[in-house]
């Protein structure tokens, strides 16, 4: 992509949709500062709530995909984890390094996020900012504006693009601070907190940890299917239990090459997808057997059923 045609100062905002990004565009903007607001999104998390947010307030969102290289740091994160499966230090890093290609390619000044020094126990105390700083080799480009008062000088304050009496001191969880800025640049829709990452869910952390351990190199595809139903593994062999009538539609369009799914037909029941992990044809080895597989999934829409006829029709499709 072309470097942009600069009129005046621009800023590459990280924008996830809650309103400590939205007030980090809004105290930018009010400096007559280009704010550009960048959405990430992955197997994990989407760019729903960053999107919504953006139309509310009149923002022309950019939304950059991060899923290949963010499953990558799922699966080894450098820095550790939070409480459940969320790595969320090179989370960030992730998505600073890429924040900071596309500013050197297209001439933002610099980048800025909406972190708040504090908030999160993890990824936003000063070493693990610091850490991100260093190691994505931006160190005085990324600026903070709702902390930046307890921060050090950036180079857009020091170079005059910035005027520091414009930023903030916040910092902790409470979100007084917020709410008082929130009032103060006229927003009237505040989402609620708390991200979007499934990955701090702890139930999902606990089937992405199963399915980890089970098959090391398991794909994004794998990752989302694990969003759905009940999950339940046999041997080599992933069940997934629809609960409800829109997890039976997703089951059906998630379903691959070599899965197999099960939908009653005369009674009302679950739709059940089963996906292999065991080996393939060659050198000795051998697929899954299909008797087994079918008495499974028939096995399991029959529990889950509440009713089932003496005679159950179960449509059976192999992918």
């Amino acid at each position: 992509m072309s470097r942009r045609r600069k009129q005046k100062t621009a800023a590459l905002v990280l924008f996830s949709g809650g309103l400590d990004s939205i007030l980090a565009v809004k105290i930018l903007r009010a400096q007559d500062i280009d704010a550009t607001p960048v959405c990430f999104e992955s197997h994990f998390f989407s760019a729903d709530k960053a999107q919504s947010a953006a139309a509310a307030s009149g923002l022309d969102l950019r939304v950059e995909d991060i899923s290949k290289s963010h499953l990558s740091i799922v699966k080894n994160p450098r820095h550790g984890r939070g409480a459940a499966m969320n790595p969320c230090i090179d989370c960030h890093l992730l998505m600073i390094k890429i924040a900071g290609g596309i500013m050197a390619r297209e001439g933002f000044d610099f980048i800025a996020t909406g972190e708040v020094l504090g908030q999160r126990p993890m990824s936003q105390h000063r070493q693990s900012l610091a850490i991100i700083d260093r190691q994505s080799g931006l160190v005085g480009k990324i600026l903070r504006p709702l902390s930046a008062k307890l921060l050090a000088l950036t180079e857009a304050e020091i170079n005059g693009l910035v005027d520091r009496d414009g930023l903030y001191d916040l910092s902790g969880r409470s979100r007084r601070g917020q709410l008082a800025l929130a009032k103060k640049f006229g927003i009237k829709n505040i989402p609620q907190p708390g991200g979007g990452c499934i990955l701090t869910d702890a139930e999902y952390a606990r089937r992405l940890e199963e399915l980890m351990r089970r098959q090391p190199d398991f794909g994004g595809d794998d990752a989302r299917l694990l969003r759905h139903g009940r999950a339940v593994w046999q041997k080599d062999l992933l069940a997934v239990i629809a609960r409800n009538q829109a997890e039976c539609q997703n089951l059906k369009i998630m379903a691959r090459a070599g899965d197999w799914l099960f939908e009653p037909q005369n009674f009302p029941g679950p739709t059940v997808l089963i996906r292999s992990f065991g080996k393939k044809n060659g050198q000795g080895e051998t697929l899954p057997d299909s008797g087994e597989i079918k008495k499974m999934g028939q096995d399991f829409v029959r529990r889950y059923s509440k009713k089932v006829p003496s005679r159950p029709d179960i449509l059976i499709t192999n992918h």
